[in-house]
């Protein structure tokens, strides 16, 4: 995909009129509680420069958005009253994300605008609802002595309503990025949102409560062992980045020794997954079935004599099944992908008959295969119209008409080859 569609546009344009109106608001008027602003943004942009991407490409920075989320609800600092504004918040969320991303432009990693851009309006959203209520709350905990109960009720009203917000502007960009059904991307968001949104709630809840009783201290409390596990798990996210790129590498070995045409699995994988989230599957599930379709024709490596264009839609059904067997084999022997290597397996089975129907990722990888065999990367209408056509004849038998019919439903969005 080239260049900017318009919702991130459109995101990155309304998150940039927010950040010169917080900047320049607070240049004007100067910064209020100096030091704790600071602090707060100091931890912000720690958080942006430990940033990681989970599944999906979402790039996400939860102890930032942890950070911000605190200076937002705070409500005091060791019993003096926080009085700072909406948009004083938004020039340290500001400041706090671009000192965080400065490291990384410099040595050519730079951030997704938009998730910056998304981050920075959801928590400008919560600071204009949240911050003009602050003095009336903290009123209402009497100095500290009162109850907290009707305080956490008003941020948990409020933090739950930014999350569905962020959800939903997240679930409109990924349907325009990816081109799926808006329905489909916000499951997907929702099961995404929904554990990191818990933790990042919960974890800048604490730091309001405990700036209340330990001051400042509260931040290096609280940051220092989340950043650890943050920088851990970003570790374990850039290994396996590196292990999909040596999937991606080895499915290439078909291509390079003429198995197959160049660009069949990248194109198989790529309908695969399109399918798959049509079909509603987690995004775990669509790790695996990426992962398998892009091996899905290794075991062409055992011919002696390549099938004409690699195209096993055109063998018998008992060869098909013999190469899905040896590409099974090949893959179980790596010891880490037995679910990758059982999707492949059972890929060449047929989807009517006694046995009971192959696993839905092997039924999506027979139909995106037999497809791209039969229009390979053209971008012909009539084309793919004749190959959904084939299918569909076929359908109840070979391939899943239900899968059939997703397959369709891509095509008609994305064109004939699901070009993103």
């Amino acid at each position: 995909m080239h260049g900017l569609d318009s919702g991130r546009l459109l995101l990155i344009c309304a998150a940039g009129v927010v950040t010169v109106c917080g900047i320049a608001y607070t240049a004007a008027v100067g910064l209020v509680d100096p030091q704790i602003a600071v602090a707060f943004g100091v931890l912000v942009a720690a958080g942006e420069l430990a940033r990681l991407t989970m599944p999906g490409n979402r790039e996400v920075a939860p102890i930032g958005a942890a950070a911000a989320l605190g200076y937002t609800l705070l409500l005091d600092v060791g019993g003096v009253p926080a009085e700072h504004s909406a948009l004083q918040v938004v020039a340290v969320m500001s400041a706090g994300m671009i000192l965080g991303a400065l490291p990384h432009l410099a040595v050519g990693r730079p951030p997704q605008l938009d998730a910056i851009a998304r981050r920075l309006l959801s928590g400008a959203l919560l600071a204009f609802a949240y911050r003009p209520l602050a003095p009336a709350l903290y009123d209402t905990t009497g100095d500290g002595k009162g109850t907290w109960w009707a305080v956490l009720g008003v941020m948990a009203v409020l933090i739950t309503a930014m999350l569905a917000a962020d959800v939903v502007i997240a679930a409109l960009l990924r349907a325009e990025q990816v081109r799926t059904a808006f329905r489909v991307a916000i499951r997907d968001e929702l099961r995404m949102a929904a554990p990191l949104g818990a933790a990042v709630a919960a974890s800048g809840t604490l730091l309001v409560l405990a700036s209340h009783s330990m001051n400042l201290a509260a931040l290096v409390v609280f940051a220092a062992p989340l950043l650890v596990t943050q920088v851990a798990f970003r570790k374990y996210a850039g290994i396996r980045a590196t292990y999909l790129q040596t999937v991606r590498a080895l499915a290439r070995v078909t291509e390079v020794g003429g198995y197959v045409e160049p660009g069949h699995s990248r194109r198989v994988s790529r309908m695969s997954v399109a399918i798959g989230r049509e079909l509603g599957m987690a995004e775990p599930e669509l790790l695996e079935l990426e992962y398998a379709a892009l091996m899905h024709d290794i075991g062409q490596l055992s011919l002696r004599d390549p099938i004409p264009g690699g195209a096993t839609v055109l063998t018998d059904p008992r060869t098909a099944r013999s190469i899905a067997e040896l590409g099974s084999e090949v893959i179980r022997k790596t010891g880490v992908l037995d679910r990758v290597a059982d999707i492949v397996r059972h890929q060449g089975d047929p989807f009517g008959g006694p046995e009971p129907p192959p696993p839905l990722a092997s039924r999506i990888i027979k139909a995106a295969n037999a497809y791209d065999d039969l229009v390979g990367g053209s971008t012909d209408r009539d084309r793919a119209a004749a190959a959904l056509e084939r299918l569909r004849l076929d359908g109840g038998d070979e391939y899943d008409p239900v899968v059939v019919e997703s397959m369709a439903k891509v095509i008609e969005r994305t064109g004939p080859d699901n070009h993103l």
